[in-house]
C-alpha cells in the first residue's frame, strides 16, 4: 500500500507528525504539506504563479516534501507529477479544531482529502474537536485503527470520501464510533473591526456560529455525546429536489 498524506495547518503542525507516526507499518508514506498554515483555503488552486517544492529539515520531518501553496495544491502536485506512483489512499491531517457542519466547504483538511478524492483514490480527512492539540496522540491511535478497520473490511470500489472529527479525550482509541450527515451552523458571529498603525480601518473575519442543525443523527451530536463522527461526504452540490422546480426557466 501507498499512503499520500497531507494538511493544512502546515508541514510542522503537531498534528500530521501525530497521523504520520501512527500509520507506521501500513505502506510506503508520502508526505507533502504547505509551507505556512492554510486554515480556511477550502479547494484553493495556486493559478497565478509557480509553486515550489522543498525537502524539510529536521529530525521530525524528513522526508517531508513542503509545497508553498494551499492544501488542494500539494494534494494536486503530487498526484499530478510530483509522486513517482499513484497512492492507494489520501488522509489529511489531524487537523487543529473540529471540521463539522459547514465547516467543511471551508476546510482545508477536507479540501486536500476532497482532491484526492477527486482524482479517484479513497480519502481520509481527521480533525480534532477542539483546538490546541490536546490529546493528540491518543487522537492519532484512533485514526490509525478506523484506517484499520477501513482496510481490514475491503475499501470499497470507487472513489470515497471520509470525513472524521475526534474529541480531545485520552480515552479516544476506546470511544465509539457513528456514522452522521453534516450539522449546519448559524451564520457567522459579526466581523472584529480594528485599526491598524496606519489609522486604517482593519477587519478580522469572526467566529464561527454556532450549530442551528445539532440533533441526533449529526455530527454535532455524535461529538458532544462523547463519540467519534465518520460522515461519508460526496462532491455533488446539485440540488435535485428543484430541478423541476427550475424548469420553467429552460
Amino acid at each position: 500500500m501507498r499512503i499520500l498524506i497531507a494538511n493544512d495547518d502546515g508541514y510542522l503542525a503537531p498534528g500530521l507528525a501525530a497521523l504520520v507516526r501512527a500509520c507506521r507499518g501500513l505502506g510506503e508514506i508520502d508526505v507533502v504539506a504547505p509551507e505556512q498554515n492554510a486554515s480556511g483555503t477550502s479547494n484553493a488552486l495556486t493559478l497565478n504563479r509557480p509553486l515550489s517544492v522543498f525537502e524539510a529539515a529536521g529530525e521530525a520531518v524528513r522526508g517531508f516534501k513542503v509545497v508553498n501553496g494551499t492544501p488542494s495544491d500539494c494534494v494536486h502536485v503530487a498526484l499530478t507529477g510530483l509522486l513517482p506512483q499513484r497512492p492507494d489512499l489520501v488522509l489529511s491531517g489531524i487537523n487543529n479544531g473540529a471540521n463539522m457542519g459547514d465547516d467543511t466547504l471551508y476546510s482545508g483538511t477536507v479540501a486536500a482529502a476532497m482532491e484526492g478524492y477527486l482524482f479517484g483514490i479513497p480519502a481520509i480527512a481527521f480533525s480534532q474537536v477542539t483546538k490546541g492539540w490536546g490529546e493528540i496522540d491518543a487522537a492519532a491511535v484512533a485514526a490509525r485503527q478506523i484506517i484499520d478497520r477501513v482496510l481490514a473490511g475491503g475499501m470499497p470500489a470507487g472513489p470515497w470520501l471520509l470525513n472524521v472529527n475526534i474529541p480531545n479525550v485520552a480515552d479516544a482509541p476506546r470511544l465509539p464510533r457513528r456514522v452522521t450527515r453534516l450539522g449546519r451552523r448559524h451564520a457567522s458571529q459579526a466581523v472584529i473591526r480594528q485599526t491598524s498603525p496606519r489609522g486604517e480601518p482593519i477587519y478580522w473575519i469572526g467566529p464561527a456560529g454556532d450549530a442551528r442543525d445539532g440533533g441526533e443523527g449529526t455530527d454535532f451530536h455524535a461529538t458532544a455525546q462523547g463519540c467519534i463522527s465518520i460522515t461519508p461526504l460526496q462532491v455533488d452540490l446539485t440540488d435535485h429536489a428543484a430541478l423541476g422546480r427550475w424548469s420553467d426557466l429552460t
